[in-house]
């Protein structure tokens, strides 16, 4: 699996259109058990209809092509990284990502369930082993120096992660999964070299449950 957004797409969530009413779209809501739908007009993505804006609107009977959709620009190309997916889950607070085809036509939606049951699969959930945090100066970002460090303690990295420190715009945080969970000397050394540890996490046991790697998924993405 190349973990693109076409290959995360949800066949289980229909798509509404304009021409629908809210009461159908309150209908599908529950036996979904969710609070969002797409909807598209002429094969193209408009937006999504949320519980929240048709109780707003209070008349079930109301065509949506009437009520205010939101998050009209979250959607992806079919060939985009599961992360990129992840980043919109962020941006929009929407538990869903529309995914188009190259025309821009309309192909489905990946759900946050998605992402998390796929993000789970990965070496970096599956592998028992550590997390670390670093936080540095951008201009000083080698990820090929701290990998050689790490090498040094006889360990490699599995994944790594960076996103910009929200307090500090000149720095950046780097999340790293390591192979083992024995992670004190590793910290030793990059700290030995000026690294500076925010976080670290261990896996107390070889045998990971969902909810472990779910928890695992919040550490190493949120962070």
């Amino acid at each position: 699996m190349r973990m693109i957004a076409e290959e995360l797409i949800n066949d289980m969530v229909p798509a509404l259109t304009m021409k629908d009413d809210a009461e159908k779209a309150i209908l599908w809501m529950g036996e979904l058990r969710t609070n969002f739908l797409p909807v598209i007009e002429n094969s193209h993505f408009k937006g999504f209809i949320s519980e929240d804006i048709i109780f707003e609107n209070n008349d079930l009977e109301k065509q949506i092509s009437t009520i205010r959709l939101i998050g009209d620009n979250c959607y992806l190309n079919k060939n985009q990284h599961f992360y990129d997916v992840i980043k919109l889950f962020k941006d929009f607070n929407i538990d869903m990502v529309a995914i188009v085809d190259d025309n821009d036509f309309y192909l489905g939606v990946v759900t946050i369930d998605d992402i998390m049951n796929a993000f789970s699969q990965t070496s970096a959930i599956q592998s028992p082993g550590g997390i670390i945090i670093i936080k540095l100066n951008l201009i000083d970002y080698s990820l090929s120096e701290v990998s050689r460090l790490i090498e040094e303690n006889k360990a490699k990295i599995l994944s790594s992660y960076i996103k910009n420190d929200p307090l500090e715009s000149d720095k950046i945080l780097l999340t790293l999964k390591i192979n083992t969970s024995e992670i004190s000397r590793i910290i030793a050394t990059l700290e030995r070299f000026g690294y500076t540890i925010i976080a670290q996490f261990k896996e107390s046991s070889d045998r990971i449950d969902q909810m472990d790697r779910l928890d695992l998924l919040m550490k190493y993405i949120n962070i």
